[in-house]
């Protein structure tokens, strides 16, 4: 079978190539998949080049997120069958056309799901609803967060309001506020203005801003801070644009403020099967009432990942790159 590999840690772009390799068979307790479609994801990327908080050893497989077809069962396997669509997030080694899964790591697809959105249902959007989930917000609350045209900015704010929860975007960029609201996102705020903070405000009226949510690091980070309001809280999400946060400790001292990180995988490993299935269930019902859009920008063949891998940051892009075999 066809798999993408990589014997060095690098540019995704350079590094990443389709090898031919043995098909695998599933050992106790685990599923052989057939490839459907699979996301790239900046994570998974920044695992190509080394750069992530998971090290593989080389030579390495990649990707992460999939939906697929059941194709064969390892032992002990029970609630799933043989043909049967199951989407995963947290598969290490999906970019191949047959990848090894725990029958435990497998969801269900259910009918009406198209593969489009069930391939990129469960890591990023699993992941921006656990962080709505863990900030103890209530309806009429306010958030800010930056990358707000990113998969999970876009997410967030989304799934947020479903909960009543107001949130404010940060973008980089002028034309990146007119690009989510035509997809129907608002109260977005372009940084390059010079008055940006009082648009901020603005929005947010006499009302506090709790929580903010960093997915950018350097500078970015200090400005999210900035708009807290006393005992807010900045979460640390990602770091696209630089390891450190560059943040005010008058900001962090005088506003009693709290720093912390968010890392999905983690938090997904350690989540109660109650909470997993009460979250899942929601992110379901706000694909079924339109609320929740995961869009795709462009579909490429195992062939083609250094484009792929390439298209995944060009600016502007509003959906998904995705994998096929």
């Amino acid at each position: 079978m066809r798999t993408i590999l990589h014997a060095e840690f690098g540019d995704p772009a350079s590094v990443l190539s389709v090898s031919d390799t043995d098909l695998p068979e599933p050992g106790s307790g685990e599923v052989r998949v057939r490839l459907i479609l699979s996301p790239i994801h900046n994570h998974d990327l920044w695992t190509v080049r080394g750069t992530y908080g998971f090290k593989p050893a080389l030579p390495a497989k990649a990707g992460t997120e999939a939906v697929g077809v059941v194709d064969a069962l390892g032992d002990g396997v029970e609630g799933l069958t043989v043909g049967q669509r199951v989407a995963t997030g947290g598969t290490f080694g999906v970019w191949a056309e047959h990848f090894i899964a725990k029958a435990a790591a497998l969801i269900p697809v259910p009918e009406g799901v198209a593969d489009e959105v069930a391939a990129q249902l469960v890591s990023m959007p699993f992941s921006a609803i656990s962080l709505l989930d863990s900030l103890g917000l209530s309806a009429g609350d306010w958030m800010i967060q930056n990358a707000a045209n990113g998969a999970v900015g876009r997410l967030v704010a989304q799934l947020a309001p479903a909960r009543g929860i107001h949130v404010i975007g940060l973008v980089r960029r002028a034309d990146g506020v007119s690009e989510l609201a035509d997809a129907g996102i608002d109260h977005v705020v372009s940084t390059d203005a010079d008055d940006w903070q009082d648009q901020v405000r603005a929005l947010a009226g006499d009302a506090p801003i709790k929580v903010g949510i960093d997915s950018v690091g350097g500078d970015a980070s200090g400005d999210v801070l900035s708009m807290l309001a006393e005992n807010g809280t900045l979460i640390s999400f990602g770091a696209m644009a630089s390891p450190t946060m560059n943040i005010s400790s008058g900001d962090v001292i005088f506003k009693q403020a709290t720093v912390k990180g968010f890392w999905g995988s983690k938090v997904s490993q350690t989540m109660a099967a109650e909470d997993r299935r009460r979250l899942m269930g929601e992110l379901l019902a706000r694909v079924a009432d339109g609320t929740l859009a995961l869009p795709v920008e462009a579909i490429y063949p195992l062939e083609e990942i250094g484009a792929a891998a390439n298209a995944n940051f060009e600016p502007g892009r509003a959906g998904k790159i995705l994998l096929k075999p």
